[in-house]
């Protein structure tokens, strides 16, 4: 009898491909709208002055900025150094000392249980394997600290968004989504035993654009997932992207108006380390 077993994916080569599209285009356009999540997600960590506090994953630096803005002693970390150049500029315009690292969030350069809080906004979720990233952020985490998420959820607009990609461009086999990290037993999975208690919110983040066309040729210029996506097709299919791109934020505009207005739904986590 002959037993086939499904091909594992090439993780590797999955995240090569996924850093090569966070570096084009320019996400800290998209991120520096985002800033209100860092703000919020910080606050409901009730983050202490004086911290140490690791920003994984971290983009232009919402969270990182949030964090130093309380006094924190914060290491600001991503895989793309481009990013964090601008979460840089923004530290330094502020006058906020920050340690920025260039790092993989799967494989983090730091000793166990090196800090006191560990945060990740719309970052870590995008890791190709999730159980070795949650890992990674509960490792470094000291026991009895705090490790808080903001990631999108599967029925929201962005989960729905790459959704509607997938249907366009492939997603990688077996791949399991990002927007898993936006569900409860998704973190029990992934976090277990090494969480003395999770607490998790439901939130809304408002995109807002001119118009669904202003929305579309953001995302299309600076954010590299969709710009990857509309690269790796013809021009018939990257027409036919468009028009369902439009249709789809029209869909979930809420403005009332001319200009668009999008909730978007998010997971806020914060977990305390066993």
């Amino acid at each position: 009898m002959v037993t086939l077993t499904a091909e594992r994916p090439d993780l590797a080569a999955i995240k090569t491909k996924q850093q090569s599209a966070w570096a084009s285009g320019d996400y800290a356009v998209i991120g520096v709208t985002l800033q209100i999540v860092g703000e919020e997600l910080c606050e409901a960590m009730d983050l202490r002055a004086g911290s140490r506090v690791l920003d994984v994953a971290a983009g232009n630096g919402n969270a990182t900025l949030a964090a130093a803005r309380r006094w924190c002693e914060v290491v600001s970390t991503d895989y793309v150094p481009a990013l964090l150049e601008r979460a840089a500029e923004r530290a330094d315009a502020e006058r906020l000392p920050v340690t920025f690292q260039t790092a993989d969030a799967e494989d983090l350069p730091f000793a166990d249980g090196s800090f006191d809080a560990v945060l990740s906004t719309f970052g870590v979720m995008f890791t190709p394997d999730h159980a070795r990233a949650a890992g990674e952020l509960a490792r470094v985490c000291r026991p009895g600290g705090r490790i808080g998420l903001a990631n999108w959820t599967p029925d929201g607009f962005i989960g729905q968004l790459f959704k509607l990609i997938g249907r366009h461009v492939t997603p990688p086999p077996e791949l399991r989504p990002p927007s898993l990290w936006g569900t409860r037993p998704h973190l029990a999975e992934l976090f277990g035993d090494r969480a003395r208690a999770v607490d998790v919110q439901l939130r809304q983040f408002h995109f807002r654009y001119r118009s669904e066309e202003h929305w579309l040729e953001v995302f299309r210029t600076w954010y590299g997932p969709v710009l990857k996506a509309f690269a790796s097709l013809d021009a018939a299919g990257q027409a036919a992207l468009a028009d369902e791109l439009t249709g789809f934020a029209r869909s979930w505009n809420r403005s009332g108006d001319t200009t668009l207005v999008i909730p978007a739904d998010y997971l806020e986590v914060v977990i305390t380390r066993a």
